[in-house]
């Protein structure tokens, strides 16, 4: 089945930070050849263009004080979308056998991030910036989200709303090991201390990764944790649910969180998987269309 996918984006400060510290982005990739010059006549001197063949989507939340923080997730979202556009085979699919090698490529793309960060940082006033990193990269019907922090990637298809990430906080991390339950994990002091991010000054990044297989009337939501500190995960489904559009729905997720405190600064992003309707060839009378004798 055909689909095309609506997207949207917004972010916003929030009511208690004094700059907001979070960035994202939402790209559409597509094939292109553009002939400059051939001695070929005729119409194979027009450019040719595949159309769409894949989206990228990113939120980042930046940490490290002042503006460092701004730094941070701004070069992280900079950089990610340098290495799509110029140096990923993002035009593979995994039906050519190549789900691998796309994996590989994003776990280094996110290496690419850690690297432009921590040089910045090391010649600057914020050598302790950082910033999460989730994105999601769709190539119908696939999509693959690479994930570092506690930005999340939730999963809605029908009634069900599925967390695909797992926050890298200390207190998950207890959580995990059986040291914490998630009520006292939420509670917490250390609900928001990262052990893995992009720069912040620690050793290096491990990022997450994990793919599903899309089905028309999915929706994606990328969302930093201005959005989920203080929502529930019932709050936001039901916030999706009843919102007409991508662009409803993050202005919806953004108020909501504003009314819900504000503590941090709040960014989503929303994909929505839709049904294209195929043409009908069906003659009226409702028989076959015969060969021509």
């Amino acid at each position: 089945m055909s689909v095309t996918i609506e997207s949207a984006g917004l972010t916003d400060i929030g009511r208690v930070r004094k700059n907001n510290e979070d960035h994202f982005l939402i790209a559409e990739l597509s094939k292109r050849l553009r002939v400059t010059q051939t001695s070929l006549s005729g119409p194979q001197l027009s450019a040719w263009h595949a159309g769409v063949t894949g989206h990228l989507l990113v939120v980042a939340d930046g940490m490290g004080g002042v503006a460092g923080g701004e730094v941070a997730s701004g070069l992280a979202v900079e950089t990610i979308s340098w290495y799509v556009a110029k140096t990923m085979p993002w035009f593979y699919r995994y039906q050519d056998g190549r789900e691998k090698e796309l994996e590989a490529e994003l776990r280094h793309a996110v290496e690419a991030v850690e690297q432009t960060v921590s040089d910045v940082a090391s010649q600057s006033h914020f050598r302790r910036m950082g910033t999460t990193l989730t994105l999601a990269y769709i190539l119908w019907p696939r999509v693959y989200v690479v994930h570092a922090g506690d930005s999340r990637c939730y999963l809605h298809r029908g009634g069900k709303f599925v967390r695909m990430t797992k926050d890298h906080t200390i207190a998950q991390k207890a959580v995990d090991e059986g040291y914490m339950t998630e009520a006292q994990a939420a509670e917490s002091t250390f609900a928001h201390t990262l052990w893995n991010c992009i720069g912040g000054g620690t050793e290096g990044v491990s990022p997450d990764l994990y793919h599903a297989t899309l089905h028309p009337g999915d929706e994606l939501l990328l969302c930093t944790d201005g959005v989920t500190r203080g929502l529930s995960d019932d709050a936001i489904r039901d916030i999706l649910k009843r919102s007409p559009t991508a662009e409803s729905a993050t202005r919806a997720l953004i108020d909501a969180a504003n009314e819900a405190g504000g503590p941090d600064n709040i960014t989503a992003v929303v994909a929505r998987i839709l049904p294209v309707a195929e043409p009908d060839t069906t003659p009226p009378d409702g028989t076959a269309f015969l060969p021509k004798v």
